[in-house]
Order: structure tokens, then C-alpha cells, then sequence
């Protein structure tokens, strides 16, 4: 059903593109109504409109909070045409039919983008822009509405189509737009009320996003996925290589995770399937690329490099030596681009302008929603406490630190051992402590070559239940331990550590990773 267009209200913040849409109205006879700052901007264009406040005859009140708030305008947009009584109505109180409303809001977030000053906030919240959309949306079987320039073009196809009406089909596929809108709009507004009255679990809770786009397919593929921002785009940029799947971005943030607790242009990470696989710090780039691709080569294999650096021609060379899907770099320069865009396939990841990581995990499961603040709690000696007899030296305690940070960022149950803030072992998501251990050690056997001299350092993400964990560790050459506190056995640990003469550090938070 095709509904044709004779009368229409603009009411824009956003005014640019409008031009688009003014010829094509005209065109087609249509008389516009128009707040103060679009209506001027329309005469501008060499339009003719009505001001708002001329057609409802009330002037603005309130230094702008009142303008559209009134019955001549809603019941314009909301009358059932073919209703009779609707009719009668309209023609007692003089009132004429709305049949398309072009609104776009008062600019919160990107106000919000721009001040932490929360009464420019508060004025910045639209009331009139969503009500008369909710109003055009609810009644989209007579009335159109387009909230957004990038509708412009459609719409005028459509009106040219349907000779100065519009189909119903596209009106209700505006109708779901608008409703889109206004619920992102207020859940913008809501989540800064939240973060403001620091409410981090409010009553009612809504998540907002905007697509970025729509994925391949999801894990697998017989699962559908989409990624989503709360800005209009992501903090990373994809330089070079194929389109991105869901398991790719899984992995492009579980390495971020870890790349950005590291210190500022140091270290290397491999994940692969969003478990690290090998983590260095090193003042020699290359060498910490290579320290973290020694701790498992052929997990590597495949995976994702993250530098915490700016990637360089000589870097560059040697990540070309093994098969990658991904790397990220904290930029790059113009010879390592040059090498690597050869391999169309591998994707290049640009992580400079990343921002703070978010303070909130989100995770679904049937028609819930799991939601925790983010483990991104920085890490310093103060967190700690020796308990050992035997102390650790600046140079230990600073490698402990190193392998507890790595730790938190493996699946649970965790276990990484390291040399020289290198990953030698790690053991990730086993249901056994124990098994976690002897998965790190194997791995550690496999690829490394251990003397007596070596200090291997052994964290864990939760503590040691029974001194078994820690008696394989130190059988296996692991000198200094580091676990989170909190069993009921911490005093027989102790004991069993300082019988055995080794370090042993207590966090006092725990890590578990699910």
C-alpha cells in the first residue's frame, strides 16, 4: 500500500546532506513545517517551509525544551487514515495529516565524546526528536520516516517510484530503523546515568552497539556473526589480508589483551585458538619475537603475533618465515607493509590507536546475560607477599610479576613457567591444576634446553590445593613459585615450600580465566 506524501516536518541537528532531499519534495508538492535552526537553513537552500511555531501557533518556551511538543503535530503523524473518527477529529480542530517526518537527534554521544561536563550532558538529551520518530515509526502504515542521511537516497527512489508516495514495504523497514535509533539513543543516555551514579548493575540494562559488520559466519560455519561497536567503527584498523572471521577477532583480543599490560614498546604475543602460546619482553625487538615463537613453535604455527611495537622492515623478514594468519602491530613502517602485504591472505592488524580496554565482559547464554567488570587490574608489588623463607631478588620478583601477568591471560586452570621474561611452558584450560602443570612442562622439555643455572619461574592463576602442583613443578626445575592465596592448606604450601627451598609469592587476588 503506497501512501501519498502532501505534507512534511524537519527538524534536524544534523543538516548536512539535506539538500538531497529538498528538490524531490518540492518535485512532488509537498509542503514542509521546519524548526527554527532547519528552517533557516532550508530558506538558505532557496526552499519554502513553514517555522514550527508559525503552524502550531506557540512560540519556543523553555530556551528550546519546548518547540514540537504538540497536539496540531502529533495527531498530524499518528491519525489512521482511513479511520473515520480520526477524520472527524482532524477537521474539528483544523489539523492536517503528517505523511513523512525527517528528524535526526541533539548529538549526545558525540557530545559525550567531547566533555565529562554533565550539564552540557543533560541539555544535549532530545526529547522532541524521538517522540515525534517514535510517534512516525508507531504509525508507519500512513506515515514515513527517515531519521538518518545515509536513507536519503532510497527514500527519494522510492518516492520517484511511487510518484510522490512511498510503498509500505519501505516504510515499515524504516519503522524498525527509527525504533533501532531511539532505543540505542536512550541506552547511550542511560549508561552514562549508570557510570555517573556509578550504578554498574542498574535494574534494567541495555547494551548498545553499531554493526561494523557482518562476519563470514560465527565459530563455525553453520553460526551466524556480526561484530559490533559503541562507536561507528573500531579502534583497530585492518591494513592488508582476507576479511576477518569471529575466531580471528577472538584472537586479535585475547593477544591485545596481554600486548597492552606489557611494558610501553616491549614484547611480543602468539595466541592461537585465544590462548597465548608464547610471551616475551625484550629491548631487542627481534629477539623478543623470537624468544615468544621459541616458547612453542609449532602451536605458533598458524596463530597471531602481536607486537607491542611498531613494526619494522627487520622484523618484518622474519615473521615472513612461518605461516601466520594474523599480526598486529603497534603500526608499521613502510618497508615491513611492503614485505608483508605480498602474502595476500595474512591479515595486518593496526593497533595504535586502540583505546583503554573496556571496563565491562558481556557474555550470552540462552536468554541471559553474563556481565563483569573487566580483569584488567594492574599489577604491582604491592598486590604480593613473600611467604618463603628464601627471598626473591629484584631481578626474580620482577619475573615472578612477568609470569603471573602472562598467567591470568591463559585459560583456566593456568599454568606458565618462564626464563628471562620469556615463556617456556605454558598449560592452559584443564579441569586439573595438576594436569595444567604437566602440560606445561612438556612443553617446556620439548623445545627448551634447560640447565642447573636457569632460574624457571612457575605462576598459577589460583592456588595450589595440594602440594602435588608444586612438588611437579620443582621436580621439573621450577626455583621460584607465584599463586593467589586463599586455601585452606596455604600454611601446609608454605611449609612444603621452604622443605623443598624454593620461593613462594602469594597474590592476593585470583586470575581464573573461563
Amino acid at each position: 500500500m503506497s501512501n501519498k506524501i502532501t505534507k512534511a516536518i524537519i527538524s534536524l541537528s544534523n543538516k548536512s546532506k539535506i539538500s538531497l532531499i529538498l528538490s524531490s519534495l518540492k518535485k512532488y508538492k509537498i509542503s514542509i513545517i521546519s524548526s527554527g535552526g532547519t528552517s533557516k537553513e532550508i530558506k538558505k537552500l532557496g526552499y519554502k517551509c513553514t517555522n514550527i511555531s508559525e503552524y502550531i501557533k506557540t512560540d519556543e518556551i523553555l530556551d528550546g525544551r519546548v518547540k514540537t511538543l504538540h497536539p496540531k503535530l502529533y495527531a498530524g503523524i499518528l491519525n489512521k487514515r482511513d479511520n473515520k473518527n480520526h477524520k472527524k477529529e482532524l477537521k474539528r480542530n483544523n489539523y492536517d495529516s503528517i505523511d513523512l517526518v525527517i528528524v535526526n537527534f541533539y548529538p549526545f554521544e558525540e557530545t559525550l565524546k567531547n566533555t565529562n561536563n554533565h550539564n552540557k550532558l543533560i541539555e544535549n538529551i532530545d526529547i522532541g526528536g524521538p517522540t515525534l520518530v517514535r510517534a512516525a515509526a508507531k504509525n508507519y502504515k500512513y506515515t514515513t520516516i527517515l531519521t538518518s542521511p545515509h536513507q536519503y537516497k532510497e527514500f527519494i527512489l522510492d518516492l520517484e517510484k511511487n510518484k510522490g508516495s512511498t510503498s509500505l514495504e519501505l516504510r515499515k523497514k524504516l519503522s524498525q530503523e527509527a525504533f533501532n535509533l531511539t532505543a540505542y539513543y536512550d541506552s547511550v543516555i542511560s549508561e552514562y546515568l549508570n557510570d555517573n551514579n556509578n550504578d554498574h548493575f542498574p535494574q534494567k540494562k541495555t547494551i548498545y552497539g553499531n554493526l561494523v559488520e557482518v562476519l563470514r559466519y560465527g565459530e563455525n560455519p553453520h553460526q551466524q556473526s556480526a561484530i559490533y561497536s559503541k562507536n561507528n567503527n573500531l579502534d583497530i584498523s585492518q591494513l592488508s589480508g582476507k576479511k576477518l572471521s569471529y575466531n580471528n577477532y577472538n584472537d586479535i583480543y585475547a593477544a591485545l589483551n596481554i600486548s597492552r599490560t606489557l611494558p610501553k614498546n616491549k614484547g611480543t604475543v602468539i595466541v592461537k585458538h585465544a590462548n597465548p602460546c608464547g610471551v616475551s619482553i625484550n629491548n631487542s625487538k627481534i629477539e623478543s619475537y623470537k624468544e615468544a615463537l621459541a616458547c612453542d613453535p609449532i602451536s605458533a604455527f598458524g596463530g597471531i603475533v602481536s607486537c607491542n611495537f611498531k613494526v619494522n622492515k627487520k622484523i618484518a623478514l622474519e615473521l615472513n618465515k612461518i605461516f601466520l594468519e594474523i599480526i598486529i602491530g603497534f603500526g608499521f613502517d613502510k618497508d615491513s607493509l611492503k614485505i608483508l602485504k605480498k602474502r595476500k591472505n595474512l591479515r595486518l592488524i593496526d593497533s595504535s590507536k586502540l583505546g583503554e580496554q573496556n571496563l565491562k565482559n558481556v557474555t550470552s547464554h540462552f536468554d541471559s546475560l553474563l556481565l563483569q567488570s573487566a580483569d584488567n587490574k594492574i599489577l604491582t608489588k604491592n598486590n604480593f607477599k613473600v611467604v618463603s623463607k628464601i627471598k626473591p631478588t629484584k631481578k626474580i620478583l620482577d619475573e615472578l610479576l612477568f609470569a603471573f601477568n602472562v598467567c591470568r591471560n591463559v585459560k583456566s586452570n593456568a599454568i606458565v613457567l618462564t626464563r628471562n621474561k620469556s615463556t617456556v611452558g605454558i598449560g592452559s584450560g584443564q579441569p586439573s591444576r595438576l594436569d595444567s602443570c604437566k602440560i606445561a612442562i612438556e612443553k617446556m622439555k620439548r623445545f627448551h634446553k634447560i640447565s642447573e643455572n636457569d632460574i624457571i619461574i612457575g605462576a598459577s592463576d589460583a592456588f595450589f590445593p595440594f602440594v602435588d602442583g608444586i612438588e611437579t613443578l620443582v621436580q621439573n626445575g621450577v626455583s621460584a613459585i607465584i599463586q593467589p592465596s586463599g586455601s585452606i592448606r596455604d600454611k601446609e604450601i608454605i611449609k612444603f615450600a621452604d622443605k623443598l627451598g624454593i620461593i613462594l609469592v602469594f597474590s592476593k587476588t585470583r586470575h581464573f580465566k573461563h
